[in-house]
C-alpha cells in the first residue's frame, strides 16, 4: 500500500512536471508579431482634441481615415459624451479596456462610418504575422433593441468596398487584400459584450501592406439601433490563455508534490 502510494506521488510530480515543462514552452513561443505602432492610440500630433473626441478631430497618429461616426475614448468616458461633435455616449456600466489605454469606438451601422487604417512596413514577404486586439460592444443610449457586432478586419496590398445600395450593406474586396471577421458578439437592449481578447494571423506578401479596421454591426444593416463596437490594445502584452494557467497549476502542484515527499524522506532519514 505504501510503495502503491509512493509510485501514485511519484506518477502525479512526474505529470505535474511536464504539466509546468509544456506551459513553459507554450507561453515563450512567441511568433512573429506585426509591427503596428501607437497600439493605445495615445499618441497624438498637434492641435488634436483630446478623448473622448471624434477620431478625425484627434490627430491621432500613425492612423488614417476613421471618418463618420468613430471616436477615440479616454478610460472612463465610454458613457458619456464627447468632444468634436458626434461622439455619443453608451449605456453602462461599461469597463474599461484590460489591457488599459485609450479605445476605439465606432457606430456599427456601416452607412454611419468608415474603417481606420495604419500602412506597416518592414514586413517580409510570405512570413506569418500574429495580430491580437481585444473587442466589446454596447448600444447608444436613447436607442433599444437587441444587436450584433464584429470586427472585420483587412491586410494587404489590395483594397475594399461597402456597398450600402441594398440593405444589409456588403463588402467587396480586390487585389491583394484578405479579411479576418472576428467572432460575433451578442449585446442585449441597452446593454453591452464585455471585453475579449480576439488573435488572428495574416501572411505578408509584400514588405508594406495596410491593415484596417471596420466596424460591424447587425450584419451589416443600416437600421439606426445602433450597434457600437469598441476596440483596444492592438498587439499588446496579453496573459496565458486559461489552458495554460491550467497547465502551470498542474505544473505547481506537481512540484509542491515533489518537495513534500523529499522533504519526508530527509525526516526519516534523521529519524532512523
Amino acid at each position: 500500500m505504501r510503495r502503491s502510494l509512493q509510485n501514485s506521488t511519484r506518477s502525479l510530480g512526474m505529470l505535474g512536471l511536464s504539466a509546468f515543462a509544456l506551459a513553459l514552452t507554450a507561453y515563450g513561443a512567441q511568433a512573429t508579431v506585426l509591427p503596428v505602432q501607437n497600439l493605445t492610440f495615445d499618441q497624438f500630433g498637434p492641435n488634436g482634441l483630446a478623448p473622448k473626441a471624434i477620431f478625425t478631430a484627434t490627430n491621432v497618429l500613425d492612423w488614417t481615415g476613421g471618418t463618420g461616426l468613430i471616436s477615440i475614448d479616454a478610460p472612463g468616458t465610454a458613457t458619456l459624451p464627447g468632444a468634436g461633435g458626434n461622439s455619443y455616449p453608451v449605456y453602462g456600466p461599461f469597463a474599461n479596456p484590460p489591457p488599459g489605454g485609450n479605445f476605439i469606438q465606432a457606430d456599427g451601422n456601416p452607412s454611419f462610418e468608415t474603417s481606420f487604417n495604419q500602412v506597416i512596413n518592414g514586413l517580409t514577404a510570405g512570413t506569418d504575422y500574429t495580430l491580437s486586439f481585444w473587442q466589446a460592444a454596447g448600444q447608444q443610449t436613447g436607442f433599444q433593441g437587441a444587436t450584433t457586432e464584429q470586427w472585420k478586419v483587412f491586410f494587404g496590398t489590395g483594397s475594399f468596398t461597402v456597398h450600402c445600395n441594398t440593405n444589409p450593406c456588403t463588402v467587396s474586396t480586390s487585389g491583394s487584400m484578405t479579411e479576418d471577421d472576428t467572432a460575433l458578439m451578442n449585446t442585449p437592449s441597452k446593454g453591452t459584450s464585455p471585453w475579449e481578447l480576439v488573435s488572428m494571423d495574416f501572411v505578408a506578401t509584400a514588405s508594406s501592406e495596410t491593415l484596417s479596421f471596420l466596424a460591424w454591426g447587425d450584419n451589416g444593416s443600416t437600421t439606426n439601433l445602433p450597434p457600437t463596437v469598441f476596440l483596444a490594445g492592438v498587439n499588446t502584452p496579453g496573459t496565458p490563455e486559461l489552458s495554460t494557467w491550467a497547465m502551470m497549476g498542474l505544473g505547481f502542484l506537481g512540484l509542491a508534490f515533489v518537495g513534500r515527499r523529499r522533504l519526508l524522506a530527509k525526516r526519516a532519514v534523521v529519524t532512523a
